[in-house]
């Protein structure tokens, strides 16, 4: 399975020298869907505006379709649609003006498709987009997302804002946008029942590093969180741990093969969401 985007060994220092990216390495299949986990500030905003070039990395490669990523790229940037927690849609603009001017930015701009997602979405032509509510606006800067044939989608924090059901409907959206095998998704989203729900592939970013990318079924069935005694956690074998986090009477311990570990060792059913809070807030050999 081809990847659609590979990302590889990016990195970048805002003023300050202040690192905020440091090789951060990943890829994504076509027809897949990637979450991407971490907390505010880990560096998924700042990989996102760098993929797209927003923001100017310091090092390392973006590839999108097997070419390499430039800002002078119009063609690249066709096939990328891009949807940012903080979107500059005009505010003075109301729906139907709005999808005449993207009609003239957009050679495969499909205005039948955008009146169709603004009609699924329940969103209002006549009112100026200032006036929205920030849940309508992220609704309406994904409509404008799928509306000229992206073959890439960028999500930073999509669901945000959303009630329920706008949180069904998109997510319903998404995996109809990726199901020809042809299209893929980079989803950042602090719900991550959300990711749990259509995520394929999970990548999760601490303080600027990947520490691990997997699939969401490999992390499910083979890996494992154990709840361990400091004696059995010396034992447990170095190159099985992903990550551990101390308490005051037993470690919690993220393990890659639960096969691998003795059986009396205590394991404890876990989420997506316990699995980040290990790696966020826990330590790595």
């Amino acid at each position: 399975m081809s990847a659609i985007l590979e990302v590889e060994n990016l990195s970048k220092c805002f003023s300050g020298k202040k690192t905020v990216l440091r090789n951060v390495s990943f890829s994504i299949p076509r027809g897949t869907i990637a979450g991407f986990i971490g907390d505010n500030g880990a560096g998924k905003s700042t990989t996102m505006g760098a993929i797209i070039g927003t923001i100017r990395k310091d090092g390392g490669s973006v590839k999108i379709f097997g070419e390499e990523m430039d800002s002078n790229k119009s063609h690249l940037k066709e096939d990328i649609g891009a949807v940012f927690d903080q979107m500059h849609l005009p505010k003075q603009l109301n729906i139907k003006q709005l999808g005449n001017v993207f009609r003239l930015l957009y050679k495969n701009w499909d205005q039948n498709i955008f009146q169709y997602y603004i009609t699924y979405f329940s969103l209002p032509k006549d009112k100026k987009i200032g006036d929205f509510s920030r849940g309508m606006s992220m609704k309406l800067s994904v409509a404008v997302a799928l509306s000229h044939d992206a073959k890439l989608l960028l999500l930073d924090e999509a669901t945000a804002g959303l009630d329920p059901l706008g949180r069904y409907d998109l997510l319903e959206v998404l995996k109809d946008f990726v199901a020809d095998g042809q299209r893929s998704i980079l989803l950042s989203s602090h719900i991550t029942s959300d990711i749990e729900t259509i995520a394929d592939i999970l990548i999760f970013i601490k303080s600027g590093s990947i520490l691990l990318q997997i699939s969401r079924e490999t992390l499910m069935s083979r890996y494992a969180i154990l709840e361990c005694t400091y004696k059995e956690f010396e034992h447990i074998e170095s190159s099985l741990v992903v990550g551990y986090q101390k308490k005051s009477d037993q470690v919690d311990v993220l393990v890659c093969d639960r096969e691998q570990v003795p059986f009396t060792v205590a394991r404890k059913d876990f989420s997506i969401d316990d699995v980040a809070l290990l790696l966020m807030r826990g330590e790595h050999l």
